[in-house]
């Protein structure tokens, strides 16, 4: 049976940014797949930033998966790819999902908008670039700030480097996650010194997703999986290792 790993990367973020993480997944577990996708609107996955909400990237996920052939899978989400997963894992099912690793992941009340769930200037600065239609990244004294403090002058610039447009749809689109198989075991990434997700607000998320089989804490800015490649490595791992392979007699509401 072919397990692949498959991460999806958050707001402004493109495939590109797990690619230290990938670096070092590979030298783990060389024969290991993974998949890193660019969900639609970014890098080798063009289309209309206006037309993206939440349903157009839980379809191209699964595509994704599809033509990688894999029978089961893990699901990896950082920040505002939270929407999405729960969305893929409801199309496979607890049959072909073997587990699921939430990255300081925006994960809303059910039937709320990320937008909705912001808090402080944050929410205000959101707000207004949606109201205006803005689509650029953050500017870069801003991203900076949300999402690399703590790194390496390097880390920065490939962070502020990988950064693109993004679709106003996925902040404004409220989320259901009423078919998600509660059944899957969760895991969460909590990253100790984010700007962009605080770890209050995380511990916030946890309970907006019906709480998690694990919480692993790692020391880190927003963008850990470029600012602690190898420690996130080893957790995404360690679920393939300590998760059994989905025996198709899970129950997939339970």
């Amino acid at each position: 049976m072919s397990t692949g790993i498959v991460l999806v990367h958050g707001g402004q973020h493109t495939g590109r940014c797990w690619s230290r993480t990938v670096d070092e997944m590979k030298m783990l577990q060389p024969d290991l797949p993974v998949l890193a996708v660019d969900l639609p609107g970014r890098a080798t996955n063009p289309a209309d930033l206006a037309e993206v909400g939440i349903a157009e990237c839980v379809a191209s996920v699964l595509e994704d998966i599809h033509e990688a052939e894999f029978d089961d899978v893990v699901l990896v989400a950082h920040s505002m790819g939270g929407v999405t997963i729960p969305g893929v894992a409801a199309e496979l099912g607890s049959e072909r999902v073997r587990s699921m690793v939430f990255i300081a992941a925006a994960v809303p009340p059910n039937r709320w908008s990320i937008l909705e769930n912001l808090q402080g200037s944050l929410q205000g600065q959101v707000g207004e670039r949606v109201t205006s239609r803005v689509t650029e990244p953050f500017p870069r004294e801003m991203a900076t700030e949300l999402f690399c403090n703590g790194m390496t002058d390097e880390q920065t610039e490939f962070t502020l480097s990988e950064l693109c447009a993004e679709s106003s749809r996925l902040a404004t689109e409220r989320v259901d996650r009423s078919a998600m198989p509660q059944g899957v075991p969760r895991v969460w990434v909590l990253t100790g010194h984010d700007r962009a997700m605080p770890p209050a607000q995380q511990r916030r998320h946890i309970d907006n997703l019906g709480g998690v089989s694990e919480v692993v804490e790692i020391e880190s800015c927003h963008d850990v999986m470029i600012s602690e490649p190898a420690a996130l490595a080893r957790v995404v791992l360690e679920c393939v290792e300590h998760y059994p392979a989905p025996s198709g007699k899970r129950d997939s509401q339970t």
